[in-house]
């Protein structure tokens, strides 16, 4: 693949940057149960999440928040089967490229990450708690 960081990925980066949307509202309307800090990491894991599963597997797609005190989630579910974590479209990253970064970024939030099948494919969680 070729190209700069803007065009290496759009579909990712839109699909990702449309779910932030839903997510913010949602959070901003439940503000008595998440601190400020956590909705806005919620809200950058929600993107990521959404960006590799638009990148990386087969669709249909969801998305899942749950919010509880102490804890907020978020489960992005593809049709992919494949729970080992490779990506159909790895092959064609170049060394040095953009990407490869999403999942370090969540971790990096503090975020439990956890990946499980589902009833069309997997579901990878992500938590965060404080």
């Amino acid at each position: 693949m070729s190209g700069d960081a803007a065009s290496a990925d759009p579909r990712g980066r839109t699909c990702g940057h449309q779910a932030r949307q839903p997510a913010a509202r949602l959070l901003a309307q439940e503000a008595d149960a998440c601190p400020r800090e956590v909705a806005e990491d919620l809200v950058l894991v929600v993107s990521e999440l959404v960006g590799n599963a638009v990148l990386h597997a087969a669709g249909p797609y969801a998305l899942t928040l749950s919010l509880e005190r102490g804890r907020a989630g978020t489960a992005v579910s593809d049709g992919t089967a494949d729970l080992t974590g490779s990506h159909r479209d790895a092959r064609r990253k170049e060394p040095g490229g953009p990407g490869g970064r999403g999942l370090k970024i969540v971790r990096a939030l503090g975020a439990d990450l956890f990946v499980s099948p589902s009833i069309r494919g997997r579901q990878v969680i992500a938590v965060l708690t404080w």
